[in-house]
Order: structure tokens, then sequence, then C-alpha cells
């Protein structure tokens, strides 16, 4: 049977037969013989003038993100509105304190429960990123371990402006002296921006030794070295820096604290 117009169906595949051997042109009447003739190729586009086009944009997957500036000084709203919530604002918060005062704990839990992407960067652990050749302070603090400090400083605030620009908030922790002022709180405004607010934990020294004695490896501390960076720590009573104790606080407790400090922080920007 063949269609009104055009070639005849080829036939059915016979066993051992392929349907290579089938030519339509040898079954249909008055079909001319010979090969079918090649149509002729497609006419090019017309080129449009002008300079060329663009190369495509690169679609590796390379996200390209926005420089990191240091993070400005929060400006305070006017009298007649209430102030930022701080649990949805982008926010560059610095928790200061002594070995044992709950530090890493406390901005953990605040990044984990922020209603906003907030990122937790702690300078042991880019200390502690070098492996062979790292520093321990508890070996003896010397010129090798001063350094690591301060390479370790201005790599968590490389990272915390990187963070920023894209919309979100960090959260530091550091043991920084207030007689130390020009390496401690000077060197992160430098480089992190005058905005990074900071805020004290500082809880009684019978917390802190209970604390440190909890501790394992180099994180843990002789009882006379928590006691001697305590009574440094003290030295803060006076600054102007908000201070928080939360010797009788649980980490969720001392997490709303710290919230209701950035709140009147931000409403009013320590002058540090």
């Amino acid at each position: 049977m063949q269609h009104a117009v055009g070639s005849p169906l080829p036939p059915p595949h016979r066993p051992g037969q392929g349907p290579t051997g089938w030519q339509p042109a040898a079954h249909h009447p008055g079909a001319p013989q010979g090969p079918a003739p090649v149509p002729p190729p497609p006419a090019a586009p017309p080129q449009p003038s002008g300079p060329p086009s663009p190369p495509p944009p690169d679609t590796t997957g390379h996200v390209p993100l926005p420089p990191g500036a240091p993070v400005g000084i929060p400006t305070a709203p006017p009298a007649a509105t209430m102030a930022p919530d701080p649990t949805t604002t982008t926010l560059a918060v610095l928790l200061i304190g002594p070995a044992g005062a709950g530090k890493t704990s406390v901005a953990k839990y605040w990044a984990d429960h922020r209603r906003v992407p907030t990122a937790h960067i702690s300078l042991d652990d880019v200390r502690e990123w070098v492996r062979s050749g790292f520093a321990d302070p508890q070996s003896g603090w010397n010129d090798h371990s001063e350094a690591q400090y301060r390479l370790a400083r201005r790599t968590c605030g490389f990272a915390a402006r990187n963070f920023l620009a894209n919309g979100i908030s960090c959260i530091l922790d550091d043991a920084v002296f207030p007689d130390r002022p020009v390496v401690g709180l000077g060197g992160w405004k430098r480089h992190v921006g005058p905005g990074l607010l900071p805020v004290v934990l500082l809880p009684g020294l019978d917390i802190v030794l209970e604390r440190n004695a909890e501790r394992t490896g180099n994180r843990r501390l002789t009882d006379e070295e928590v006691a001697r960076i305590h009574g440094r720590m003290a030295g803060w009573y006076g600054s102007g820096l908000p201070i928080v104790d939360n010797s009788q606080l649980d980490v969720p407790t001392t997490a709303r604290v710290l919230d209701d400090v950035l709140a009147r922080a931000i409403a009013s920007p320590p002058n540090w």
C-alpha cells in the first residue's frame, strides 16, 4: 500500500534482513534512477554590522562578589522611630572575654538562632589552621606566636568584611585585653571597620576556672594563667563598652541578653 503522495512505506523487516538494503526509489513506479538530488545548502544569515558581539557570560558557576569594604558605623534611628531589631539587622559583633567565659558557645548559639544569615568566626579556629609550625602560646609567648595571632586576626577581619559585603552578619570572638588597645580593639577596628560592635563577656573567676577545667587540648590553660587573664579583663569595667556577666546565665539566656545589649548599641553606638 502506498501513500497518495511521496515515497511508499518501507517493507516489513524479515528475519536476518535489516533496513539498510531498502531503496524507496526502486519501488516507486516512474521514479528517476540514479542518486537523489542534493538540496542546496541553506543561505547563511546576514551578519550584523557594527562591533563584534561580546562573548557569552561565564556559565561555570562563578558568582562575582561585591568588594569587602569596612563596615560603617550604625546610624542612630530618629527619635520618632523604634530602634532596629538586632535579630534581623546585618551586624558585625566582637565578643570579648577571657578563656572559659563561654564566648565560643554563646557566639555559635547566637549565630545559629538568628533570623538572618549569620557567620561565626572564631579567632582560635583560624589560628589553629596552622598545622606544621603552629606557635602555641602555652609553650611560651614569643614573636612567632604573636605574629600568628596578628595573622589570624587579619584573616578573620578579611573574612568578616567579605561576609558583610554580601549581607551576612558576623560575630567574632577573641580575648582582647584592655591594656593593649592598639593591638586589640584598634586592630579589629582596622580589619573590620568602625561599625564593629564590641561586647565584653565577663563571668566571675570561679565560673571561668570551672569552665576551663572542662577543656581539653591546647585550649585548656593553667589556673594561674586563667586568673591572670581574668584579672586583666577586669580593666574593661569603666571603659564604656557593654559588659555581660553570664555567671548565672545559660547559653540561650546569654544570647538573649546579647540581643538586648546590641539593640542599645545600635541606637547609641559606643565610643571606642
